[in-house]
């Protein structure tokens, strides 16, 4: 089977077939960001963050690159005026709900992308399901999930599993981007066990509020 050949930020690329533009371009040391993919777990494109965009034939499109396959001859641009644009509102979006995420505090720097353009919705979860796919893809264990869907999409354990399966695991936690997951567990770990009261009350005092879609301020 030959490789797939084409361009990324002006360097000539070989891939093969079946890899992604992301997969292709860590292999080749050029950096995309991304908050929802980890080697180990199949493509999701749930975050966008690693969206770039993509000429072929003379036309460009923005294409998210962790589920986009390589292509002969195709030109890839990780950073022009359109992707950078688009993932600073991505960044500004998610930041309405993690505001003090180190990651997307990382990102807002680099993009500058305004931290306070949204009200804040402060569910401290972005959906970036890593924790959901890692738990049942990698440890087959299924001890946390999305509940609800849409904008009152959350995460939540399964009391029941995550009794058993989680305290000696806790692998997932440092996937997380926010705080959010840790606090999660500890909260229901804390229900289901009677774990320690000063936990409990902590995590509680911070437990995001009913979803709602983030709105921009009006000066």
């Amino acid at each position: 089977m030959s490789d797939i050949q084409f361009e990324i930020d002006g360097k000539k690329v070989k891939a093969a077939e079946g890899m992604t533009i992301l997969e292709a371009a860590q292999s080749a040391g050029i950096f995309i960001p991304t908050l929802c993919h980890h080697e180990k777990l199949e493509p999701y494109g749930g975050c966008r963050i690693c969206m770039v965009e993509v000429e072929e034939r003379g036309w460009n499109k923005l294409v998210v690159s962790c589920v986009y396959p390589v292509q002969n001859d195709i030109i890839v641009r990780t950073r022009s005026e359109k992707v950078d644009r688009i993932r600073k509102t991505i960044i500004e979006l998610l930041m309405a709900h993690a505001p003090d995420s180190p990651q997307l505090v990382e990102m807002a720097k680099e993009y500058g992308a305004v931290r306070d353009r949204f009200e804040k919705d402060p569910s401290f979860c972005i959906h970036c399901g890593l924790c959901v796919r890692y738990c049942a893809e990698v440890k087959k264990k299924n001890a946390v999930g999305f509940v609800d869907r849409g904008i009152r999409k959350e995460i939540s354990f399964v009391p029941q599993i995550s009794a058993k399966e989680c305290w000696n695991c806790k692998e997932c936690f440092p996937l997380c981007p926010t705080s959010y997951l840790q606090a999660a567990f500890v909260l229901v770990d804390g229900l289901v066990t009677g774990g320690p009261a000063s936990e409990i009350t902590r995590v509680t005092s911070s437990s995001p509020p009913a979803n709602r879609r983030p709105t921009a301020r009006t000066s």
